[in-house]
């Protein structure tokens, strides 16, 4: 027994190594063929020959098999199986390695069939799977299916026993182990197939997923009609719908990247998905809730499988003819269900997501919604309500489509979003919704430009009078989907920072270039419409600023004493409030007039203390390599925070030092006029709000930030063109931003 193990665990060693191995291929046969478990449960050893082959072994063996479990001085016949199936499973990989030796592969590959020739293998396999042991029953699917992975790719058959074992228990649901072993072993087939860099993958998977198409489509519709709300133990029905949604994302990527079509694709994912949206809405853990709805939302963005690749994504197959029929099916089912009242059952109440889980020891809870659930059903509806109206020709339909959807979402996100959405513009919603989740929010960006593109070019094509176009107008910020207003929130959330832009330019995990040239090819016609918004964002803030600066001057009027200390908002609410706040607060306390500072002194003040988008940008661009750019932070985001926190401590200190020493105070603001014309934040706008602000004469306005910002990109992406450092042609983007700033030089030139 000792020698038999010394055998095997040899044998693991030099397969680990990749040494070629000298000895008959029949003689590591005899010792690789693992006995089947007797009825109750033991294991026997087994063997080919009737005795040890002299060359591999030192001890002979028996010829008889010997229940170990029945010799106490040994440990058990467990781990003699659990070491074959181990030395199976390291030869199969090491004879489809690339990096083993030519000879090495070929003897392994000898091996190996010779094994699945002449002891059955893969029958005994399939059923040491059931066996009641956990781990011995992982392993052996796990050795089962690399062996099946081998016979695919060298002879292009698949074992009978399998397949007639999944047939058996995938026909109809159950809870018992063997079809979450089906399920595992299936998915891993797959998983396999899509790591192989042969180039005969989409054969070889067609070939493995032909006997089980019917079989598919018949357990889909049994599990998904079960009744979970009326099951005392869930946690195996939990862990068989994970399994089954895991190769409903491989059937799909297969189709996307290998261009395979298979009908159980088709009618499982798009022409029958309703069973999948019934799932988001039964009583299970909010992390199966979540993974159902990210499923359908990549299904719709065509982005299943993006992980599947250890390297670069694969790039996507010509889309088959069906395709964009079935994407538009499964946005109407989504349509349908929302119209059925889908947001109204939705339970977006779990757990806050932890690393490692859903709890954290020690750590109380704070009650909120779950914004992964809120970011995918809101992407969900605003994709669903594009690809639509890519297929709609009515203006009336998709205005009442619009009302319809965009108002049900807007109720179902209004009670989870705090502080609440201000009535006067719901367009707010998307920024709120996405902002931890870029790519999301730029992938819903794309959609509300795409969907306001399609209405108001069928509107234009029926013609309308200017009350129409009124309405219309009115109907896009009623509804939160007017692209001016959310683009110019991304903006206000990035602070107008050109290098946050040029990132998002550069980096391909989102949609962002092909997001910003479709808004920038919108405005050179809906420029009026841009222009309007940005005053009322400008009337908007300036308001707001009058708002937060009067509680804060009751507030220093409820005090007691004559003390002014300024509040932390006010400290470090930067100075978006300063002169509006200076004045009430000091009048207030009777300071003396000469101890108050003036509007001009703010505004030096925090011209002296801010850097400007150029300067911000030039360590982004001004390296003579692409070597140089490692010198720089590794943490933008943090240093950043770092900055501008410091920046504005150093404002409010400057400010409360000068009240006290006015007398300096104009010399030092005559000194500081040289800085930034325009501070880099949005919220610095209200500097200026003794007055209505005006966009086409205030340097400060909404309007003339963004004109700022474009300004700094397009001379950043210039630069980096000129030094070869950016990854594309950016011609056609820069000819935009040119022509952007032609037009607002010329909304803004004295006429």
């Amino acid at each position: 027994m000792k020698d038999f193990f010394d055998v095997l665990d040899q044998l693991y060693q030099k397969l680990l190594r990749g040494d070629t191995l000298e000895h008959d291929s029949q003689d590591y046969v005899f010792y690789l063929s693992p006995a089947l478990p007797d009825r109750d449960g033991s294991l026997p050893l087994g063997g080919q020959g009737a005795c040890q082959p002299p060359s591999v072994g030192s001890a002979p063996v028996p010829a008889a098999p010997v229940c170990l479990e029945r010799h106490p001085q040994m440990s058990s016949a467990r781990e003699i199986t659990l070491l074959q199936l181990t030395v199976i499973r390291v030869m199969v990989s090491r004879a489809s390695s690339a990096k083993a030796e030519v000879h090495a592969k070929e003897k392994y590959r000898e091996i190996i069939k010779m094994l699945l020739q002449s002891s059955d293998l893969e029958s005994k396999l399939t059923r040491m799977c059931q066996h009641r042991d956990k781990l011995l029953s992982h392993v052996t699917a796990e050795c089962l299916a690399l062996l099946l992975c081998f016979r695919l790719k060298e002879e292009r058959t698949l074992s009978n026993s399998w397949i007639v074992f999944c047939q058996k228990h995938l026909s109809e649901y159950s809870e018992s182990d063997n079809v979450a072993c089906c399920l595992w072993t299936v998915t891993f087939v797959i998983k396999e197939i899509f790591k192989d860099t042969c180039s005969q993958k989409t054969e070889i998977l067609k070939q493995f997923l032909t006997p089980f198409d019917a079989i598919f489509e018949v357990f889909y519709k049994s599990l998904f009609s079960q009744h979970f709300e009326n099951r005392q133990d869930t946690s195996k029905m939990v862990n068989i719908l994970i399994g089954f949604l895991e190769l409903l994302e491989l059937l799909a990527a297969s189709r996307l990247y290998l261009g395979l079509h298979s009908p159980c694709q088709r009618i499982i994912l798009f022409l029958k998905p309703s069973y999948l949206l019934r799932v988001i809405t039964w009583p299970v853990q909010a992390f199966v809730r979540r993974k159902f709805i990210i499923f359908i939302k990549k299904c719709l963005l065509w982005k299943v499988g993006e992980d599947l690749y250890r390297g670069p994504v694969a790039p996507l197959m010509p889309p088959d003819c069906h395709l964009d029929g079935d994407t538009l099916a499964l946005a109407d089912t989504v349509l349908e269900a929302v119209d059925l009242g889908l947001l109204r059952t939705l339970s977006v109440h779990g757990k806050p997501s932890c690393f490692g889980g859903e709890v954290q020891r020690g750590c109380e809870q704070v009650p909120g919604p779950d914004h992964v659930i809120l970011r995918a059903a809101s992407l969900l509806i605003l994709k669903s309500l594009q690809i639509k109206f890519q297929n709609c020709a009515s203006a009336n339909d998709m205005k009442v489509d619009l009302q319809r959807f965009m108002s049900e979402l807007l109720t179902f996100l209004k009670p989870h979003l705090q502080p609440s959405l201000r009535s006067h513009n719901l367009c707010e919603w998307l920024s709120r919704v996405f902002i931890e989740q870029d790519d999301d929010m730029l992938e819903a960006a794309r959609a509300s430009v795409d969907i306001y593109l399609k209405s108001t070019r069928e509107s234009d094509v029926t013609g309308s009078l200017a009350q129409d176009e009124e309405l219309r107008n009115h109907h896009t910020h009623e509804n939160g989907y007017n692209p001016h207003c959310i683009f110019l929130f991304f903006l206000k959330n990035v602070g107008f920072d050109p290098t946050v832009l040029l990132d998002f330019l550069i980096s391909s995990e989102t949609c962002f270039l092909e997001y910003f040239v479709r808004y920038l090819k919108l405005l050179q016609k809906d420029w009026g419409k841009f222009f309007t918004i940005c005053k009322d964002f400008d009337v908007t803030e300036c308001n707001d600023s009058i708002t937060v600066c009067g509680r804060i001057s009751s507030r220093v009027r409820d005090r007691d004493g004559n003390q002014t200390e300024p509040s932390p908002l006010f400290e470090l609410g930067g100075c978006r409030n300063s002169h509006v706040c200076s004045s009430w607060a000091s009048g207030a306390a009777s300071e003396p007039p000469n101890q108050v500072m003036t509007s001009e002194e703010i505004q030096a003040t925090l011209r002296a203390t801010r850097l400007s988008p150029r300067q911000a940008s030039q360590s982004l661009v001004d390296y003579d390599s692409s070597d140089d750019s490692e010198l720089e932070s590794t943490d933008p985001c943090l240093a950043d925070g770092i900055i501008q926190t410091s920046l504005c401590q150093e404002t409010a200190k400057k400010i409360q030092d000068a009240v006290g020493t006015h007398g300096d105070g104009e010399e030092l603001s005559e000194e500081l006029q040289a800085g930034p014309v325009v501070p880099e934040e949005s919220n610095t706008v209200s500097v200026y709000c003794d007055t209505a602000p005006d966009s086409t004469g205030s340097e400060v306005g909404t309007a003339h930030r963004t004109a700022r910002c474009f300004d700094e990109l397009r001379g950043a992406v210039d630069r980096l063109q000129k030094k070869n450092l950016f990854p594309y042609n950016p011609t056609a983007l820069l000819r935009l931003l040119r022509q952007f700033e032609a037009m607002y030089s010329a909304s803004t030139s004295p006429s």
